[in-house]
């Protein structure tokens, strides 16, 4: 019986060290991935524009709803490995720039990915910069020192260089 209140014990103030460091972690961060690819600058927007074939080639995202525009913009609802997510359309300049926001309050981080699509000489380059915050103070400590601000977007460049086929790793 001894060992389990040692084990409790020890357990408890870990959550308590993680739950302090994650209140003294800034609740917004930034961070952004590039990647070249070999199709034009119009392909790759298509591609990332179209969201009902999102779960075809992004392999955290298995089904999306369409929901009514807002403000003439496009919203879907993604559930995939993060759950469900509502996004949200807040700039569209084609074929250069997409700005999409997590439009859903409830969930315990929010912010925006903004897309900047460039003409390479090999095709096109896109820089996806993730302008994030992290309300929940153990979920900050888990994004900053497990998972990585910027894994998510390694992962999306990642599956769009197997959708168009030709990618070349970026900074």
């Amino acid at each position: 019986m001894k060992w389990f209140w040692i084990a409790a014990g020890v357990i408890v103030a870990v959550v308590v060290a993680a739950l302090i460091v994650g209140w003294l972690l800034p609740e917004k961060h930034t961070a952004s991935r590039q990647a070249s690819f070999q199709a034009s600058p119009e392909t790759v927007w298509a591609v990332i524009t179209d969201v009902h074939k999102f779960p075809s080639w992004r392999t955290d995202v298995k089904t999306v709803e369409r929901l009514p525009d807002r403000d003439g913009q496009p919203v879907w609802v993604e559930e995939g490995s993060n759950g469900r997510m509502t996004l949200a359309v807040e700039r569209s300049d084609r074929p250069r720039l997409l700005i999409v926001r997590i439009a859903d309050p409830d969930l315990p981080f929010g912010g925006t990915w903004t897309y900047a699509v460039s003409a390479a000489s090999s095709g096109s380059t896109l820089t996806i910069t993730e302008d994030g915050a992290i309300y929940n103070p153990l979920f900050r400590v888990l994004a900053r020192f497990v998972f990585g601000y910027e894994s998510t977007l390694a992962t999306y460049l990642k599956d769009l260089g197997a959708k168009l086929t030709s990618v070349q790793p970026g900074r």
